[in-house]
């Protein structure tokens, strides 16, 4: 019973804090115990509840991560068999969560980064459902976002280049943003051929859900490849 008060009393956390407000919050409870709550919300289908989780994670794990490394591990590799086929589940919002606990925390980036380019990789964790496809181009933007040496060192712009031809238009337009993030003028080419792209993108921004439209990633990437290069 006080478990699922303690999950219940998360979860309409998730859905009515800010994150700044959430963050704060959050800290004032033991970071195992948020574990489970958080995993259930990554998998909500409602986007704040959702996105929330996702936000929060990243910040629970890498304080984990400082007291106890081979806890913040596991959550790590939950994470990951969630994506496995004998898991008997999905893994929704796991390469989001993954993204989002990289990019809060420098150790476990330096460690897991290539899981997370392994999803691309048909010869190692290949992610092939497209709904999911869309969480990790989201994720390999975060974390572009935050540590584009290391992804780059990794070779995430070699697998991201085919993204730009899938069929999913979410996936299209999120892998140009990705790219875009990561300065890869290899892609200045294909994502002038999405110009003409206007099919409609929804994703997960700051505070809130924004849209925008294939072309309009690709032309935003296309910037980014001549902006000042970051580190």
């Amino acid at each position: 019973m006080r478990e699922r008060l303690f999950k219940r009393t998360i979860t309409e956390l998730l859905q009515t804090a800010s994150l700044s407000e959430l963050d704060a919050a959050l800290r004032g409870y033991d970071e195992q115990q948020l574990l489970n709550p958080l995993f259930s919300g990554i998998c909500r289908s409602e986007e704040r509840l959702k996105w929330h989780a996702v936000a929060a994670m990243g910040p629970v794990v890498a304080r984990l991560a400082d007291r106890e490394m081979e806890a913040a591990r596991v959550v790590m590799r939950r994470l990951m068999w969630s994506l496995n086929d004998e898991s008997g589940g999905i893994g929704w919002g796991a390469p989001e969560a993954m993204a989002e606990v990289l990019a809060c925390h420098a150790g476990l980036a330096q460690e897991y980064t290539h899981v997370l380019v392994s999803f691309m990789r048909e010869d190692g964790f290949f992610i092939e459902y497209e709904p999911l496809q869309r969480g990790l181009m989201w994720g390999l933007a975060r974390l572009a976002a935050m540590r584009p040496s290391l992804l780059a060192a990794k070779g995430a712009t070699g697998y991201l280049l085919p993204y730009l031809d899938s069929e999913d238009a979410a996936v299209r337009g999120l892998a140009a943003r990705a790219l875009g993030m990561l300065q890869a003028k290899d892609a200045a080419s294909p994502l002038a051929q999405l110009f003409g792209d206007h099919r409609p993108v929804r994703f997960w921004q700051a505070e809130g859900m924004v849209e925008a439209s294939v072309a309009e990633l690709a032309r935003q990437a296309l910037a980014d490849l001549a902006s000042p290069g970051r580190q």
